[in-house]
């Protein structure tokens, strides 16, 4: 249990004892134009393109299951006159 409380202070006097530039990324100092920033922008259009894609599947899923239940519902009219 000591051991235990003592890894914690380390981790706890570790995190407070480096300076908090080290942790910020090139973007929050203003530079729009280094790699890490034009990498973060790519992944960003690429996660959008993903969910944008996922939407549209979903959204034509639903169109083919309406257009599908309109073309069963009017061959069962036919079948029923």
């Amino acid at each position: 249990m000591n051991g235990m409380r003592l890894c914690k202070t380390l981790i706890i006097v570790f995190v407070l004892a480096v300076p908090r530039a080290a942790l910020a990324c090139p973007v929050c100092f203003g530079q729009n134009d280094s790699p890490l920033a034009q990498a973060m922008n790519s992944g960003i259009i690429f996660m959008l393109v993903v969910v944008a894609g996922v939407l549209a599947a979903f959204a034509s899923f639903f169109i083919y299951l309406m257009r599908r239940a309109r073309l069963v519902a009017q061959q069962s009219e036919g079948t029923a006159q």
